[in-house]
């Protein structure tokens, strides 16, 4: 390396053998951290005059007054009111927001990345891809003094500020409520096991079984990897064909629990008389599916509002090193799929 190239983040990765996010986080000794990593990471930095771009340039000088939104679904209705609780609170403070989608691949979320940079955005707010685990990609903003938001979906080893709503206890009370109608046997088809909120869920979902001292069981849980309808469909018959059916099904989306209710309906299953269905998010389907599909509804368009607000506080504020976590609680909503009895 010459004395001409400035040394990068990526550069000390590279070279120790790391991750960029682990770089990043040695040299602010977080206590994740090994102590070995730390030194390592802090002598070779001070061996070649490492400086940060962001305290190198106090940050970007002018402003486009264009705030990045990334998100792994457009379509997707959850996602649609985080973007429109965005959009009407950035145009109070004066900002544009750039919408793109990832599609939920680790691929297309970094080419939207580097399309938000190329856009001279000023900050960026983002439900990463359920195929992103590290999130080194986003650290070309902070890199540039351009503020990076998590919401909703997020990465733990990425430190930034980040909005979330409490999985675990929605889970947590959506279960609950099927215990308290009577069902015995309930089933639960779950997240990816690398998904942050997915595993919040499943967690909520086995702690409300555990408190209440109700039968679990393994042959009781499937992962969907798509979270996607079909899966629904497939994983309900499935669990109805087995030799000890559940008798209530708790799904990571409305969207799978769709499928459920299909295949339940198609099957001569009567809802929710033998079969309960609890769905999580409450999609505008939620109130118009036959029957009425009880879900927990996660607030997206208020967790759009929470996290444009905070980007543009840290944008004013010139804050590179805020790391706090926002967390906002959903609340339940009971329709007839899981209504067995007046609750």
């Amino acid at each position: 390396m010459t004395e001409k190239k400035k040394l990068t983040l990526k550069d000390i990765a590279k070279e120790l053998g790391i991750s960029v996010s682990t770089a990043s986080r040695a040299l602010k000794e977080h206590p994740d951290i090994a102590k070995d990593t730390i030194r390592a990471v802090k002598e070779y930095a001070e061996a070649h005059n490492y400086v940060p771009n962001f305290l190198a340039v106090n940050f970007r000088k002018s402003r486009t007054f264009n705030i990045g939104l990334i998100v792994p679904e457009l379509v997707h209705h959850f996602f649609s009111t985080v973007i429109s609780g965005v959009i009407d609170e950035a145009k109070k403070y004066g900002y544009n927001v750039l919408v793109s989608q990832s599609n939920d691949l680790l691929h297309d979320e970094k080419i939207a990345c580097r399309a938000m940079l190329a856009s001279s955005v000023d900050g960026l707010l983002i439900s990463i891809s359920n195929e992103t685990l590290e999130g080194d990609h986003l650290l070309d903003f902070i890199s540039e003094g351009k503020p990076v938001v998590q919401f909703d979906k997020i990465t733990d080893k990425l430190d930034t500020p980040k909005v979330t709503v409490d999985d675990l206890e929605g889970a947590y009370n959506a279960v609950g409520h099927l215990i308290k109608q009577g069902y015995k046997r309930i089933a639960h088809l779950r997240g990816r096991e690398n998904v942050k909120n997915a595993n919040e869920r499943f967690q909520g979902y086995f702690k409300a079984l555990t408190d209440n001292n109700m039968q679990t069981s393994s042959n009781w849980i499937k992962s969907c990897i798509a979270i996607s309808e079909q899966e629904g469909y497939d994983f309900a018959k499935e669990l109805m064909e087995s030799p000890n059916p559940p008798d209530a099904i708790f799904c990571i989306t409305d969207l799978v629990a769709l499928g459920v209710i299909k295949y339940l309906k198609e099957s001569g299953y009567t809802i929710p008389e033998q079969v309960g269905v609890m769905g999580f998010s409450n999609w505008k389907l939620a109130e118009v599916v036959s029957p009425g599909l009880s879900s927990v509804d996660q607030h997206g368009y208020n967790m759009g509002i929470k996290s444009v607000k905070l980007l543009i506080e840290l944008i004013q504020n010139h804050d590179l090193e805020n790391q706090a976590t926002l967390e906002l609680k959903t609340n339940l909503v009971v329709r007839e799929s899981s209504l067995k009895q007046p609750d």
